[in-house]
């Protein structure tokens, strides 16, 4: 038995590997792998953003198709929201776009448990106020 065998894996309600989305601004994609990367050795399956920017496809104007690859996008991720057990925000600073404010209340309109980021470096810290 190796070290990720002996630790007690986050599990869903129905005993497997618990499935959490990461919601947030595509301009923290290194935040994103950290926490992609310390939630999978914890032994949670991450779904993630599929692409953090658009790729250069020759031939291909994305000006021309933003409005509908925007909805097409968001409509994928509402999806993979769908799919969680969890939803995690990564959101350095605190700092929330329209789009992810939009994810956190469809989230929550699910029941879905949302974390963020910056509220669990604040408890790390001590940091924050004292309700």
């Amino acid at each position: 038995m190796n070290l990720v065998e002996d630790q007690q894996a986050p599990r869903s309600a129905e005993g497997e590997a618990k499935v959490i989305t990461l919601c947030g601004s595509t301009k923290f994609e290194a935040e994103f792998a950290e926490v992609n990367q310390r939630l999978t050795m914890e032994g949670c399956v991450v779904i993630s953003l599929g692409m953090f920017s658009l790729p250069d496809l020759p031939d291909y104007d994305w000006t021309v198709d933003s409005s509908d690859l925007k909805g097409r996008l968001g409509g994928v991720h509402f999806q993979k929201i769908r799919m969680a057990d969890e939803v995690y925000i990564v959101d350095p600073g605190g700092y929330l776009g329209e789009s992810t404010r939009r994810e956190i209340a469809y989230a929550e309109s699910l029941g879905k448990p949302v974390r963020y980021l910056s509220r669990e470096r604040l408890a790390q810290t001590g940091d924050g106020l004292q309700e």
